[in-house]
């Protein structure tokens, strides 16, 4: 087995064992920080045409643009760019652990966004901002934190979790987990998205009675 088979089976281990018990993360935060830093040259070579083909499917599916938003585990920015292109008014924040993802996200900013696109370092289960600070919160082949995207959003905001190859992601969570476990934070209006082998769920966060 080689090394890029081995990291997909311990993603897809580490990402079983946080969401089920998310204090395990410190166990597993250091190893995976190590896996993308050594896989940031080559990430954007690997990742599969499209591979942000239900994302941007449900942005489009927002029923009002987002003034700022947050793209977690952004790794080489292509999310969080994502977002900007298609919000040309929004805020946007790109964090990750790995600091050579983040600084090929920075090659990658082009000068018309930099006055709105920030990429910075930060973990997702403690992400240093405000609660309420964002209007939507977006994952691609992320682990959820479902605490903290709850804490982060703004009332009445959305949450995005999109996988790049569908169940056969690496970093993958079913929807009925994702949908179960954003129920008992008070989201509602799920909606499900595939292009191609992508797939997205979105979710909004309840408003103030």
């Amino acid at each position: 087995m080689n090394r890029v088979e081995l990291g997909r089976k311990f993603a897809r281990v580490a990402t079983n064992a946080v969401v089920s018990r998310p204090r395990l993360w410190r166990l597993f935060r250091p190893v995976m920080r190590r896996q993308f830093d050594a896989l940031a040259p080559q990430w954007d070579e690997i990742r599969s045409p499209g591979h942000l083909a239900a994302y941007e499917l449900a942005l489009d599916a927002l029923p009002s643009p987002p003034a700022r938003a947050l793209d977690v585990g952004t790794g080489t920015g292509d999310g969080a760019l994502a977002i900007a292109r298609r919000f040309p008014d929004a805020e946007v924040v790109g964090v990750d652990l790995a600091e050579a993802m983040l600084a090929r996200a920075r090659e990658k900013l082009p000068p018309d966004l930099a006055g709105r696109v920030g990429f910075r370092a930060a973990d997702a289960a403690s992400v240093p901002d405000p609660d309420e600070s964002f209007d939507l919160v977006a994952h691609a082949n992320m682990i959820p934190f479902f605490d903290e995207v709850a804490r982060l959003l703004r009332p009445g905001g959305h949450a995005l979790f999109a996988f790049s190859a569908g169940a056969e992601t690496p970093i993958y969570v079913p929807f009925d987990r994702l949908r179960a476990e954003l129920a008992k934070r008070g989201f509602s209006d799920f909606a499900e998205f595939d292009e191609g082998q992508t797939t997205a769920l979105l979710a909004r966060k309840a408003s103030p009675a």
